[in-house]
């Protein structure tokens, strides 16, 4: 027998999918055993409850966002979970109050524009609104816009406050300086740093150049302050860079002031510096800064801010003089930060020689005829140009006529030319004694001489360090007023292979070659021939 279905039956409810989302906007307090998250997420969890009888049920994903403002929507949870909305494996997004999710009008109603495309319902536990109906939608802005006003308040008067503070002299926190320590939220001056401080400005004025001035501080083991965070990781530690040496030069808390925006007040700490150096330096920046502007501008770099290297590092214009000649290169950005290991596979380039081979590829197409030798007309043309082994790829911009004529004349977005950059040199070879064809110029005597003089000198140093173990290269820098690392570009010399030493020794070694070449060179004899081109 058949059994059969009674009427009063219930039929079987439809699972909803339910996730819960907390935030807070700082991380204080985090730490502790019940936060503000956990019970944002118990009383969700609470009304999750309460709906059972609806077929509600909690996914085990956990959205938190601690220590994240309800201003942006870039927040890792949040993304996350709009992220797993479109992947179509939630129902219903549960918070324990609407600006836990965004405190912004404008947000929102893009959240819920996405919520509704996605057939996903928004829920606020101790606000009871329905987004589907006007009503709720009503509510909804009007709640958002409470705790947008709210926000924008808050931030004032947090801008006011810092204001008001920094007015009178009293540090606001932030990064410490290098040459200060912290101590009740007040600055104090670290006798060691605040020596290397002023270092540094002597230095500057003495050098005039922040690449110059980062290489100087290398060479003294100079390094910039490491700074630990709670969870192990830690920064800093490094040498000196440019950037941050132009910030550090810049920073008027070394002259014991506060400054807020434009303005700067007396601060309540101590100067650690003269406010005679200080002034100079800034003048000294300003004037470089303003010849670079100048030289940029006057430059005739037609593809500059248009060039790539094949790893993406934008090539910038640099130049050489020689005999009153000026030479113009685009180089890797990185290579001005002794970064050469970030740099592309081909990082210098000849500038004349590569802004002809793209003026002459895109003159050859119809559409792009008119493109003239000047980097106005090139930018109009050329989004970017990339710098690969043995070819260009120039990405064009795209044009916006919309007839079909136009589209159909309308050139490649992309282009490939073959290019290769051109030797300058031909093959190196060792001079001998009888040679048949054209005589070939040997190495410069004032450049002969100064290499012996190296050579010689590496093998006194190097025989020194290894007869007393402890004779280092600081005590060489030292006894002869020089620093380490030319301490240590001499000792190379002494590792060269005999058959350059000999060929140097008698004056057989081909003009070209440099002593700064020849120096840093790896042990291994079969390299170093190879590194200067030698057969």
């Amino acid at each position: 027998m058949t059994p059969t279905r009674l009427t009063g039956d219930r039929p079987a409810l439809k699972k909803v999918r339910c996730a819960i989302y907390t935030r807070v906007s700082t991380d204080q307090g985090l730490d502790q055993e019940f936060n503000s998250l956990d019970a944002q997420r118990e009383a969700s969890e609470a009304y999750i409850k309460s709906q059972a009888h609806e077929g509600w049920s909690c996914l085990k994903q956990v959205y938190d966002d601690g220590g994240y403002s309800g201003g942006s929507l870039e927040r890792p949870a949040l993304q996350r979970l709009l992220e797993d909305l479109k992947s179509k494996i939630l129902d219903v997004i549960i918070v324990y109050k609407v600006d836990r999710l965004t405190r912004l009008l404008t947000d929102f109603a893009k959240l819920v524009e996405l919520f509704d495309a996605h057939n996903v319902s928004f829920v606020s536990v101790t606000q009871s609104f329905n987004t589907t109906s006007s009503m709720g939608r009503l509510t909804l802005n009007v709640l958002l816009s409470f705790a947008q006003f709210e926000r924008e308040v808050t931030g004032e008067r947090i801008r006011d406050k810092v204001a008001a503070s920094k007015k009178k002299g009293i540090w606001m926190g932030g990064i410490v300086p290098h040459g200060y320590n912290l101590a009740n939220r007040k600055l104090l001056v670290n006798s060691e740093e605040a020596q290397k401080v002023r270092q540094i400005f002597d230095l500057y004025l003495h050098l005039k150049s922040l690449p110059k001035l980062a290489a100087r501080l290398a060479d003294l083991g100079m390094v910039s302050r490491q700074r630990f965070y709670g969870d192990g990781r830690s920064i800093g530690g490094q040498p000196f860079r440019t950037g941050a040496l132009s910030h550090l030069l810049s920073n008027r808390i070394y002259i014991g002031e506060i400054q807020h925006h434009e303005t700067h007040y007396p601060g309540e700490h101590e100067a650690i510096v003269d406010r005679s150096i200080f002034d100079a330096v800034q003048a000294e920046l300003a004037s470089r800064l303003n010849r670079k502007s100048t030289v940029t501008h006057k430059s005739g770099a037609l593809l500059q801010g248009m060039l790539f290297d094949s790893k993406g590092n934008r090539m910038v214009p640099v130049h050489a003089s020689k005999s009153g000649i000026r030479y113009r290169y685009y180089q890797s950005w990185v290579l001005n930060h002794g970064q050469k290991e970030k740099a592309g596979l081909v990082s210098r380039v000849p500038a004349h020689e590569i802004e002809r081979e793209v003026v002459k590829a895109l003159q050859t197409g119809s559409a792009t005829a008119n493109a003239g030798a000047n980097r106005s007309s090139l930018s109009d043309v050329i989004e970017r140009v990339d710098v690969l082994e043995g070819q260009l790829y120039i990405t064009l911009k795209p044009t916006t006529s919309s007839s079909e004529e136009s589209q159909a004349a309308k050139p490649n977005t992309k282009l490939m030319i073959p290019w290769s950059k051109q030797l300058r040199r031909r093959k190196r070879e060792l001079i001998g004694p009888t040679q048949d064809g054209p005589a070939r110029r040997p190495m410069r005597a004032e450049v002969r001489s100064r290499l012996l003089t190296g050579i010689a000198q590496g093998r006194i140093w190097f025989e020194q360090l290894i007869t007393n173990k402890n004779f280092t290269i600081n005590d060489i820098a030292k006894r002869h007023g020089r620093s380490s690392r030319s301490v240590r570009s001499t000792l190379t010399l002494a590792l060269l292979a005999p058959d350059i030493v000999d060929a140097a020794v008698n004056g057989r070694l081909p003009r070209g070659i440099t002593v700064t070449q020849m120096t840093d060179l790896v042990p291994d004899w079969t390299e170093q021939r190879r590194a200067l081109s030698l057969d």
